[in-house]
């Protein structure tokens, strides 16, 4: 069902991006903000995740780690490539994954995640990013920003009187000016909805792969230790993260642009999975 959610959510930006493109800037104003808009999402795709690496100042892991045995053991079940692994030096728990295949993923823990978790919570926190890697997230979250991206420089073109039509068929300035504050808004929420629906899918893998109480119990943690928020944790990043990193930082607004779903949420569909087989938790949504 996730899956479907998130292809529904997905064509759902493009034909707002066709229409805001068309009401605002004509053809030439889709073409022009779609070709700047791809050819960042492009740059980001290659070399975001040494990008947000490197502002978490995240140090890579030595294979004679515990951790790299526990990751070690995970792909050899779920027949994935070794990723990278790295640990920020930052005492409120958390996790991300980046990368954008497979076969060049990575993944980094919190110094807090490693001392707060045992063992088995710290395996189902992994799984869950690697969740995240087989599924291709980073693909699916870029595509996405490529359409909210040029949805918003289009709605800036069109507020700046940079893009011109003379088509006669074209919307009066109000109406205009309407589509350039309001379809901005609704692409950012659908592009958070797409990321709240990757993060089920990210759970339901942890579940395969590991335990679904483990997961819950890890998540409970994260709940209760998170407050205080991950260092230099911005809103480009936020959705990486296996839990907001803001913590109590995030705005009253919160709820309306979140990345994530709420915990409740997340654990009473881990719940749901307790009494089933790893296999049908994978293969049933």
């Amino acid at each position: 069902m996730e899956i479907f959610k998130t292809a529904f959510l997905m064509v759902a930006l493009m034909l707002l991006f066709i229409t805001v493109g068309f009401y605002i800037g004509g053809s030439g104003g889709i073409l022009i903000a779609f070709c700047v808009a791809l050819a960042m999402n492009f740059f980001s795709y290659f070399f975001s995740d040494k990008l947000v690496l490197k502002h978490y100042n995240a140090q890579p892991v030595l294979e004679s780690s515990e951790l790299y045995n526990i990751v070690r053991s995970l792909v050899a079940k779920a027949n994935l490539p070794m990723p990278k692994l790295y640990i920020i030096a930052d005492e409120t728990p958390n996790a991300f994954a980046t990368g954008r295949n497979p076969a060049n993923a990575a993944v980094a823990v919190t110094s807090g995640l490693l001392n707060l978790m045992s063992e088995n919570e710290i395996k189902a926190v992994i799984a869950h990013e690697l969740g995240h890697v087989n599924h291709y997230d980073i693909l699916t979250g870029s595509i996405a920003a490529v359409f909210a991206g040029s949805i918003a420089m289009l709605a800036n073109f069109a507020q700046l009187g940079a893009i011109t039509n003379q088509n006669n068929n074209r919307p009066n300035i109000a109406v205009t000016l309407i589509l350039a504050i309001i379809m901005p808004l609704v692409a950012t929420i659908i592009q958070m909805s797409i990321s709240r629906s990757r993060e089920y899918e990210a759970d339901r893998y942890s579940a395969f792969l590991s335990d679904p109480k483990w997961l819950i119990s890890a998540l409970s943690k994260l709940e209760n230790y998170s407050k205080n928020g991950v260092r230099n944790a911005d809103p480009q990043t936020a959705h990486m993260f296996i839990i907001n990193p803001f913590g109590l930082r995030a705005s009253s607004m919160a709820n309306l642009f979140r990345t994530h779903p709420t915990t409740e949420q997340r654990i009473a569909k881990l719940e749901s999975y307790v009494k089933s087989s790893p296999a049908s938790r994978y293969f049933n949504s």
